[in-house]
Parts: structure tokens; sequence; C-alpha cells
């Protein structure tokens, strides 16, 4: 083997290899539990820009309707090469979930030799936990960009660490990391933090800073005009519809949405972790506040940072934490640093040495117990999404008129395969409707002054539209109700009298 991969680089292939045998368990699960597809209906969305945009040359969601309804640009950008290679949608998707999961993987160890220069025999198997982290093989089978930012995200924080911060290099990091998602703009805090403490002169300082700026300015700057043209606002619809649509959630009180949020990576493996993630808090301060490095304590900042932030303005924690799976990682890296810290397997004390050996042993453990329940748990989402969602897209596309108006809350699917015009009650193309999202009465009414043809809904989701509706189909799929969810329902909307 060393013939063909040399010895220096064995890490990265094994990394790799495990990475396409990770995702490809995962996928194997899903077509043996029902078929292959993916565990979310947002997924479809990023579909439809990229065919569109390949096969048309338009950002629409809707050909010739131009939109803001992708909040990762980047990532149909990419899957739109697919569509030029005749590889859309599944395989060059599921190609490019497997590159990210490497990437990630690779990044991960490269870190964690950074964090933990004392135990670089540990970094190897630091990469292998991100290989099998179940959040994160999820995450890669997807089809969203989620490993994408989680990816770009732990390179920048690993910059930081190093010591030898190129800043308009980072500055430029964090501007494409926005182009993928709004949240990589929070990358700007640890950045600042590093640059503010760093023990250079003032004068060096402000020249850093105006390459660190100048670096997030050339590509955020043309991500807020994109937007501005097609939407007429600076960010992306999502980024406005998501937080109106849960914005009931934010009453309940701060420190409990933030313990939500908190307790995500803390399912699986990353229980096991969090003694390590306090242990690498301690080590990160002692190296602040004594050597001036401050790189490691920027990521716990920018970890707990990112909790908050999605605690107060995006308290959703469905589908396996989705929304902070780009944050697992980091949160991963440190407190494997802070375990390895710790354990010495050679240590005088017979305690410690136990101790130590059944952190890593439990750790395992549980690792792989997991990773073999997520992949049950990936089948069965995309068993939900594909027998609700695409197979209702499907009926849509099949038994509707061509030029009807559909008006749906979940338009991923019913935008691939319906080939509808469409009334979105997310807001994630019809922006107009985020002042009122949950207020079904003026959503009734916005049906009827758009002349609307059909709806498209769970019944428990707007029930008192559903009773406006002549129900007409019903998918009757087994694995919604199974989990406690319901059918999916497509009715003929009965305008006002």
């Amino acid at each position: 083997m060393e013939k063909i991969v040399p010895r220096r680089l064995m890490p990265y292939f094994l990394l790799a290899l495990l990475s396409a045998l990770s995702l490809a368990v995962y996928l194997f699960a899903s077509a043996h539990f029902y078929r292959l597809g993916f565990p979310l209906d947002d997924a479809w969305i990023h579909q439809t820009y990229a065919r569109n945009l390949a096969e048309y040359g338009q950002w629409a969601f809707i050909p010739g309707q131009p939109s803001a309804g992708s909040t990762a640009p980047l990532w149909s950008v990419v899957l739109a090469a697919g569509y030029l290679l005749r590889l859309g949608p599944y395989l060059w998707t599921y190609l490019m979930g497997w590159a990210a999961l490497a990437s990630l993987a690779i990044a991960g160890m490269e870190v964690f030799r950074l964090l933990c220069p004392s135990r670089l025999r540990y970094a190897f198997w630091a990469g292998c936990f991100l290989v099998f982290e179940w959040h994160l093989v999820w995450a890669a089978s997807s089809g969203m960009e989620t490993l994408l930012i989680a990816f770009l995200a732990l390179v920048c924080l690993g910059l930081l660490v190093s010591g030898k911060q190129n800043w308009l290099g980072i500055g430029l990091l964090i501007g494409a990391s926005v182009w993928v998602r709004p949240d990589g703009l929070t990358l700007v805090g640890p950045a600042l933090l590093v640059l503010l403490f760093s023990e250079v002169p003032w004068h060096t300082r402000l020249r850093h800073a105006a390459l660190l700026g100048l670096g997030i300015l050339l590509l955020v700057l043309p991500y807020l005009a994109f937007n501005r043209v097609l939407a007429s606002a600076w960010m992306p619809n999502t980024f406005f519809a998501k937080q109106a649509e849960y914005a009931v959630q934010r009453q309940t009180p701060l420190w409990q949405r933030w313990m939500d949020q908190a307790a995500l990576p803390l399912v699986g493996a990353g229980a096991l972790l969090l003694p390590g993630f306090v242990l690498e808090i301690f080590f990160s301060s002692r190296s602040a506040f004594r050597r001036r490095q401050w790189g490691g304590l920027a990521g716990v900042a920018w970890f707990l940072g990112y909790l908050l932030l999605y605690a107060l303005r995006l308290p959703a924690t469905y589908q396996h934490g989705r929304y902070i799976m780009p944050a697992m990682p980091v949160y991963f890296m440190w407190s494997l640093a802070g375990m390895a810290a710790w354990i010495q397997p050679s240590a005088v004390q017979l305690w410690r040495r136990v101790l130590g050996r059944a952190w890593i042993l439990a750790t395992g453990l549980v690792l792989g117990s997991f990773w073999i329940i997520g992949a049950r748990a990936y089948a069965r989402d995309v068993a939900v999404i594909e027998s609700e969602m695409v197979a209702t897209a499907r009926w849509v596309a099949s038994n509707t008129e061509p030029g009807s108006l559909v008006a749906a809350h979940d338009i991923g699917a019913l935008g691939y395969f319906g080939h509808r015009r469409l009334l979105d009650l997310a807001g994630l193309v019809s922006p107009e409707v985020i002042p009122f999202i949950r207020d079904e009465t003026r959503l009734a009414a916005y049906l009827d002054s758009s002349q609307a043809d059909f709806l498209v809904a769970f019944p428990g989701w707007y029930p008192n539209l559903a009773k406006r509706g002549h129900l007409i189909f019903t998918t009757g799929g087994v694995f919604s109700p199974a989990q406690g969810g319901e059918n999916m329902s497509v009715y003929r909307w009965l305008p006002a009298p």
C-alpha cells in the first residue's frame, strides 16, 4: 500500500476511504428500508435551484421568477455542476456529501494536532470520530450544505489556533462561508478576539484588521448585492422566514432555549466528551493568559456563542438539531483535545490509567452504537420525505392542470417534481407572506386574492385552511404516522363566497 499511497498521506487516504464506507452504510440503510432519497424536503429546494441554473441559466426556484429562496447559493452552484455532468440529483449530491465528510475529518485531524500537540498519535482517531459521528454522517447524506459550512468554520478556527494567520485569507474564508450560510458571518467574532489580543504593535493589528476586513468585504458585498437584486433585501428570504415561523418558541426563557441547543451535540458519544470540553476550556484559558495563545479560547467562545445565537433567533431543535450541526465538529474536536490532554496511559496512579482507558473504550462503543442508530433514523427520515412530500409532488404533476396555482408549506419536492406555479406559505420564495406566516385567517385571504387552485399541506399544520378545501388526495404513507405524524393531503381550494 505504501507504494501506492505515500506513508505521510496514508491518514488522509484512510479517512477518505472510511468516510465513503460510513456514508455508504447510511445510503444502504435508506435503500433497504424504503428507497434512496433525502431526509429533508429542503434538500429538494437546493436541487431545484441547481437544476434551473444548469438548464435555464436562471437563479430561480420557479423558472422565469428569480428569487432569493436558497440559503446556500454556493451549495446550489456546486449541485448545479452535477446537472451539467448528468449526475443529478442523487449521485453527484452523495459524492459531494462524501467529499465534505472526508474534508471535515481531515480538517478535524489537523485541528486536533494544533490543539493538542503533545498527543499527535491520537490525531488520526480524532478524525475517525468525525467520520462515524452519527449527526455528521446524517448531514453528509442529507443533500444539504451543513458539512460544507462546518468544514469552513473548522478550518477558519484552526487557522486562528495555529498562530500563523494570513488575515486576508481568513477574511476571504469567512466571506466564502457566508455564501454557504449567513451563519458564516459569526466567524468574525473569534477572528477579532485573536486579533485584538495578539502580541504585536497596534499599528500591525490595525493593518491585520484591514486585511481581514478587506477579505470579508470582497465576498460579502457581492453576496449582499446578490440578495438585494433578487429580493430587495440584504439577506435571503429564508433568513427572515424561518425566524418569523418559529417566533412563538422565543417565548420560552432564554436559558432553557440555550440548554435545549446545548443538549443536541450530547445525543450520542458527545455526552461522554463533555468533561473533555470542560477540560479544554481550562487548558485554552491557561494558554491564552500565560502564553497569549487565544485561538483555542476563541473556538470555545464561537461554539457557545453559536448556540446562543440560535437560542435567541431560531430555537428549533427538530431534525436532530440540523441548524447547529455546523458547530458540532468544533465541540467534538475541542472536547477530544481536552480528553487526550488529560489521559495518561502510563500514569503512576492506577485509577488514572484505568479511568482513561475506560473513557476511551466507552466513547468508542457509544460512537459505534449511535452510528448504527443514526443509520436507522436516517432511513426513516428519508422514507417520510419520499412517501409524503415526493409522493404528493408526483401526484400533483400527474393529476392537476399544468397552469394550476398550488399553495404549500413544503415546496422542495413540489418545486422539483410538481412543475406547477407555487404559493409558498413558508415564505421562502413568496416573501410577502412572512408578516402573517402563522395567521391562518390572513393566509386564507391571501390564497383567495391570489386565486389559488390547490392547497397542499399536513392537515394538522393548517387545520383552518384544510377546512376551507375539498380533500382530493392523501398519500396513505405508513412512515409518517408511525412516527406520530400525518399524511400529506391535497385540497382543491374553495374561495370564500
